[in-house]
This record gives structure tokens, sequence and C-alpha cells, in this order.
């Protein structure tokens, strides 16, 4: 499907400008939608076909980090998978003017490599997941409020982010990801243990957040609990097996499965020492020196 080609000095400008905090995009997801966009849209075609190593090779990423960042892309809205075929995938790529919102329609379905299960079987897992436990759970929850307080909407940096309980842990609430929220500092000791819908009238009556943001705000709760806002989980952490050493003989390897000990390791002879010195322990004499050196030596009669 042709299409005419945008300004791309426009595109650019709403990417930097509009997109990348509107979406909370991170650096990797930057790249992938700026190169798919160079790569289809500035070419007059809004469809594009790639695969995962291509597009990884030239994005100058690893296959896993390009693999989360189209699946994040797609989570946000910015692309569409249209079909997945031998020559790759298929995807519809969208304008940053084209992307109103990100959708909340539940977690992206794993259709860029792991089909097992099912989208079913992956709704039921998140909602046994402990999201406080993990790093990369509660990296999730702060992804999905893209750099700003669920609360006060405040954007604030990484090191002022905390994970705050919706529903504190000494009412009986839980790690769920609907119980769980990305919010500052101030707001997460000013809430203490009071309620989060009480919270937000507390703000109101503070000034801090607008009678449009307050209703919002107590729309967010209830697509909260309702399970509708769920974050976007990354692909699990390889487990790399640490190499051989290539110089290591066959004998000591088979020691080492055995769990016998180690054989001490031969000295090296110096340059210098007598051929036993080395392994015998016995340090070598130093050269005596030559009394006649420097001296005439006596004539013979």
């Amino acid at each position: 499907m042709k299409n005419n080609k945008p300004n791309a000095a426009i595109v650019w400008k709403q990417l930097e400008d509009d997109l990348v905090p509107r979406l909370g995009l991170n650096l990797p997801e930057r790249v992938a939608y700026a190169y798919l966009v160079r790569q289809s849209r500035l070419e007059g075609n809004r469809e594009f076909c790639f695969g995962i190593i291509w597009l990884a090779g030239g994005l100058r990423l690893s296959q896993a980090t390009t693999r989360y960042a189209v699946r994040s892309l797609a989570a946000k809205g910015a692309i569409r998978l249209i079909d997945r075929t031998q020559a790759g995938h298929l995807v519809e790529v969208f304008l940053p003017d084209e992307i109103r919102a990100a959708p909340h329609a539940g977690p992206l379905r794993y259709y860029l490599g792991q089909r097992s299960g099912g989208p079913n079987a992956r709704s039921h897992d998140i909602e046994e997941m402990d999201f406080f436990e993990r790093f990369n759970r509660r990296e999730a929850i702060h992804t999905r409020e893209r750099g700003q307080c669920f609360y006060c909407l405040r954007p604030f940096a990484i090191r002022g982010r905390v994970l705050d309980h919706v529903v504190p842990q000494a009412r009986g609430g839980t790690n769920s990801y609907r119980n769980l929220v990305s919010c500052c500092v101030e707001c997460n000791s000013q809430k203490g243990e009071s309620g989060a819908e009480d919270f937000l009238r507390t703000l109101y009556r503070q000034r801090r957040i607008t009678s449009a943001e307050l209703e919002s705000r107590l729309r967010a709760l209830e697509a909260l609990a309702a399970g509708e806002l769920r974050p976007v989980l990354g692909p699990p952490a390889a487990v790399l097996n640490k190499p051989e050493n290539p110089t290591m003989s066959k004998r000591s390897k088979q020691m080492r499965k055995a769990g016998l000990p180690r054989l001490p390791k031969l000295a090296r002879r110096k340059k210098g020492q007598p051929a036993g010195a080395a392994f015998t322990g016995v340090p070598s004499s130093p050269k005596s020196p030559n009394p006649t050196k420097g001296q005439n030596p006596k004539p013979t009669p």
C-alpha cells in the first residue's frame, strides 16, 4: 500500500517533542521506531516487512533487546502487527501524529517468537505474579506510568520514583500489578496508609491537580482495579554458561569433573638458573665474582 512521503523534518520534531515524552519511549524503543519509520513511511510505504535478526543488525543491538523494543512499540500503539511469514514480520508503521494514545488492552501477545500457552495462559500467569519481589517486574510498573507520578502526574527522575500500594498492605493490599503504581517520593510519604481515592481528593484540595485530572485519576484507579492497565513484561534474562579454558588439558578437565584437587603448578626456570633449581626449590648459587677481573694477571714463568 503506497502513501505520500511525509516531511522528514516535521516527523523528527514530532518524534522528539511529542511522541517520546507522551509514550515514555526508552532509548532502544526510540531508535527502533525511528529506524522503522525511515525504512517504511519516509520511503512512501505504510507497511513494512522485517526480521528481528536484520533489525538488530541495523540498530547494533542484541536480538533480545530488539525483540523487546518491537513488542513494546506494538503495545504502545506505534506499530501494528499484520502478519507473520517466513520472510519476517509484516507491520503497519504509524507516524507520530497518527498515534493517539497507548492501548491498554492487556499484555502484548507473544507473536514475536514465543507462542506456547497462548494469550489466555499468559493472562492467567500475570495475575499470580508478585510485581514487588523482582527488579524487571518493578521496572515494568514504572514503564507503565511513562515517567510520571500516578497521583500528581508530575514527571520525575529515576532516583525519585518508588512503588506505592494503592490499597496499603496494612489493609490487606497485595503485590499484584492491580495494586502497584509508580509515584514520586513526596506522594508516597504523604499518602501513607490512606486510600488512593482519599489521597487524590487531598491533592485536589491542595490544588496540586485540577478537577479534570482528578476525574482522570479516579477513572485510572477503576481501570487498574479491573485489570486493564497491565504492564508489558520483557523477555527473561538468558543464563550464560562460563566458557571453559581452552588451554586446560584433558586430564585437568577430568579431575575437575571428579572433584579432585588441582595439581601444583611447576615453577618455570628463570634465565640464568641451573636446570634443577626450578624444580627442587634450591636457589641457585650466585655467580662468584672474578677476582682477577680488572687486574693484570701474573706473568707465567
